[in-house]
């Protein structure tokens, strides 16, 4: 069963107001056009973020407010909550990317992506996901660090691929752009203080704990510089 989505509660008091709505006028609404009996305290408790509707009373209570389910959505977190944002039926998302309506529901009852790669690419055209997310909700993210942990450190053209099949809404120029980047900047950061180095250990330490820590934080430069790329950072 899915938690309830995030509901922006000021959103549903702005709509709510702006039409000249009171709660009951939205309770009544809701019961003459889905069959929902909801009550005004309820809908009031709402908007006070006492309580929040499930997906079946967030349908109704848009439409009540003349909005799309999106507009009384806070940030989405999973990938149920991104269908909701876009308004689109569980089934129509499984028809899409080509997966039986039962086991689409099981992903996004459970979180765990049991597509293809080319059903993930498909998902995230139809949900509008951007790379970050669409990696972190299908679950690749721990692969996508594998890669480039191995191109920053090694020959960043034998990674070009897989990481372009892991995000394949990217033109693989830009993939190529950004790890060459990274493989630049990790060396550069490695080795730095390397023609110094005689007999100082403690620098040539730290220029390998530099490399280390680069490593460690290589997803989030990925993301930088793809950012800083696309003109969005």
């Amino acid at each position: 069963m899915h938690a309830r989505p995030p509901f922006d509660a000021a959103a549903a008091r702005r709509l709510r107001e702006s039409l000249g709505m009171t709660p009951a006028h939205v309770s009544y609404g809701m019961w003459a056009a889905f069959g929902l009996r909801i009550a005004p305290e309820t809908i009031a408790a709402w908007e006070l973020q006492e309580a929040g509707p499930n997906e079946t009373e967030l349908a109704a209570l848009a439409g009540a407010l003349w909005c799309a389910p999106g507009d009384l959505l806070g940030t989405p977190r999973t990938l149920h909550e991104y269908r909701l944002l876009k308004g689109i039926a569980q089934s129509d998302v499984a028809l899409r990317i080509g997966m039986p309506t039962a086991r689409y529901a099981e992903v996004e009852r459970t979180g765990k992506w049991t597509g293809s790669d080319q059903q993930a690419a498909t998902l995230a055209v139809t949900l509008d996901l951007s790379p970050r997310t669409h990696i972190e909700l299908i679950g690749k993210d721990g692969a996508l660090r594998g890669y480039l942990r191995s191109a920053a450190g090694s020959r960043w053209q034998a990674y070009v691929k897989p990481v372009h099949k892991l995000l394949p809404t990217l033109e693989r120029s830009t993939v190529e752009r950004v790890l060459e980047r990274l493989n630049d900047e990790f060396h550069k950061r490695s080795f730095s203080s390397l023609s110094w180095i005689s007999t100082e250990t403690e620098t040539g330490s730290n220029s390998v704990d530099a490399g280390r820590q680069y490593l460690d934080e290589v997803t989030e430069h990925f993301w930088a510089h793809l950012a800083a790329l696309r003109g969005t950072g």
